[in-house]
């Protein structure tokens, strides 16, 4: 069974600091290139960075540039969102897709991971 958990969510104060994880099982991302999403409630399911075979990483939104940053543990089957200076408006559930390319629509990923909720407040 193809499957991708994230983890690592949790309650962070403005500022601080997160690490999120996507491990896969049933299949190795090392084929496969993995965006990270974030949906907001109310809001639709936004991309922000992906980072394709090759380690290289596009970013989706210039929100979370200098901020977010992604890389791959292949020993570990897992792939890591590094969340630096996380802000009130960084608060979501968070999402992991695997994909054949960064060069894609949200529709374009699958399988999705179930979320992992990430809330910034003081």
């Amino acid at each position: 069974q193809l499957q991708l958990v994230e983890s690592g969510g949790g309650l962070v104060q403005p500022g601080g600091s997160l690490r999120l994880s996507c491990a896969a099982s049933g299949f190795s991302l090392d084929y496969y290139a993995v965006g990270w999403f974030r949906q907001a409630p109310g809001r639709e399911r936004e991309g922000l960075q992906c980072i394709n075979r090759s380690g290289g990483i596009m970013d989706y939104r210039d929100s979370v540039k200098g901020r977010f940053t992604l890389s791959r543990d292949h020993a570990e089957n897992t792939v890591y969102l590094h969340m630096n200076n996380l802000k009130p408006e960084d608060t979501a559930v968070y999402y992991c897709a695997a994909g054949a390319s960064c060069i894609a629509t949200v529709s374009d990923f699958g399988p999705w991971g179930q979320g992992t909720q990430v809330t910034v407040s003081s």
